[in-house]
């Protein structure tokens, strides 16, 4: 005979049952309060409350393990955190029973925020000292995390002018139609409300549109003005650009940074700089898309002796008079066309990025007897060709990746990086920011790269193979 098992509410316990025994050994909790519990919170710069007055205050390191816990479980709000602290078995171990409230909370991350960023480096180094992060193969990619700030409050350049324009019409209009109304006997001499309301509208479109001018955008939201127009997957929002690098040996995340920059050109060599303060020196190999192949950023690699591979973008085969396929002869100071024709030097001209840079023009010298004129170009003056200042380092990896082995190791780019975003955002859920702000935002992205760090070290953990104390 099977009998159902439920609850039963009259139960007591002879003794209170304590937290240790309701905790596994092996809990996630332990792990984020023997990291934190190793840390020099002080030396770190976090900030504490020392007062005579009021109520003690919630200590730095139990705040930190608050939120370190929180952001490993998907808990990214202050509210939520309070609600844990109540009535989760995990928090209320890690705490102690004590319940620090929501405003508490958000006052420590607004307050600490620098120092939150340094723990992210504070875990990579024991990870590096447990010799746990290879140095043999690293990968850097970015991905496009939506701002907070509401879609609906954001100003385009270009909608904005048209309603200007309309607005202009439609003002005009009804003024015409009130200075015929006025010549009539009896008429009211006051604006028409709709004449009003107009005007104070096309008032708020005029200092907008000054705005945008003053601050040289294109497009801004007042709610997050850090913020920039990015291609998404969604279409384009309003987002920050959120980078990473990650340890193809150990999956741990080595490098962390937020930028506004739209596109990941120029985002090499700073990574790879931050991976060389965070754990002491740069991998043997960094691999990157083809986002990553500005010329400018390949070179500054060079000079500055990190050895990369980035991916570069292909002609397809059906664009036989591509400008890949024209070769240039910088001893001669030409270009030479897939069909054997010159194209001599014409001028300099600048090209206006993130970094400024001249590019050198150079024009067929016999566009209008080629035969296949218009299958190389729709110029009626001819085609031309930009050769980069750092034309040479572009050459260069495209030699690097007619080798085999180095394609093989280029493959490995994906599997190594590209599942950190897809566990932030399908996992963890982490597909729009909490905070408003770069600085904020910084600090909540290597806050969620410390999170998963410590969820990857925990099988380490475990089996012994990382301590903390």
């Amino acid at each position: 005979m099977s009998y159902e098992i439920d609850a039963n509410y009259e139960k007591q316990w002879l003794f209170p049952p304590s937290l240790e025994n309701l905790l596994g050994a092996d809990h996630p909790a332990r792990m984020v309060r023997e990291f934190v519990d190793a840390l020099d919170v002080k030396a770190l710069g976090f900030k504490g409350r020392v007062s005579e007055d009021g109520r003690p205050s919630y200590s730095s390191s139990l705040q930190l393990k608050v939120w370190l816990y929180g952001y490993m479980t998907k808990n990214r709000y202050s509210r939520g955190l309070e609600r844990a602290c109540l009535d989760q078995m995990g928090m209320l171990w890690l705490t102690g029973m004590n319940h620090p409230d929501h405003t508490t909370l958000w006052r420590f991350w607004r307050d600490n925020k620098k120092p939150i960023r340094k723990v992210f480096k504070q875990l990579l180094q024991i990870a590096t000292a447990m010799n746990l992060v290879g140095m043999v193969l690293h990968a850097v990619d970015g991905t496009k995390i939506l701002s907070q700030a509401s879609e609906q409050q954001g100003w385009h350049q270009a909608p904005l002018e048209k309603k200007l324009a309309k607005l202009n019409e439609a003002i005009d209009e009804i003024m015409q139609q009130t200075e015929q109304a006025g010549e009539q006997p009896g008429a009211e001499c006051r604006l028409p409300e709709p004449l009003q309301h107009k005007q104070q509208l096309r008032e708020r479109v005029r200092e907008q549109l000054n705005q945008l001018k003053e601050k040289d955008r294109e497009h801004l939201n007042p709610g997050d003005e850090d913020a920039r127009v990015m291609k998404c997957r969604t279409g384009n929002r309003f987002a920050y650009n959120a980078q990473a690098v990650v340890d193809h040996q150990s999956k741990l995340i080595v490098a962390a940074e937020v930028v506004t920059e739209e596109t990941d050109n120029y985002q090499l060599v700073p990574m790879i700089e931050q991976v060389q303060d965070n754990v002491g020196k740069a991998a043997e190999l960094t691999v990157a898309d083809a986002g990553y192949q500005a010329g400018t950023g390949l070179a500054e690699a060079e000079d500055k002796g990190y050895s990369a591979l980035v991916n570069q973008t292909e002609p397809r085969k059906d664009e036989p008079y591509h400008a890949l396929h024209f070769r240039y002869e910088a001893e001669n100071d030409r270009c030479i066309c897939p069909r054997g024709e010159v194209l001599g030097f014409e001028c300099t001209r600048q090209r206006k990025k993130v970094q400024p840079y001249t590019v050198r023009i150079y024009r067929c010298q016999s566009f209008e007897n080629c035969p296949v004129r218009w299958q190389c170009s729709a110029s009626k003056t001819g085609r031309t060709i930009q050769i980069h200042p750092n034309h040479d380092a572009v050459m260069r990896q495209r030699e690097k990746l007619k080798d085999p082995a180095m394609r093989e190791l280029l493959k490995k780019r994906s599997t190594t990086v590209e599942p950190v975003f897809g566990w932030s955002k399908e996992i963890l859920g982490f597909r729009r920011w909490t905070v408003r702000g770069l600085e904020k935002v910084q600090t909540q992205w290597r806050l969620v790269c410390t999170a998963m760090n410590l969820l990857r070290l925990h099988k380490y953990w475990v089996a012994g193979k990382i301590s903390f104390a």
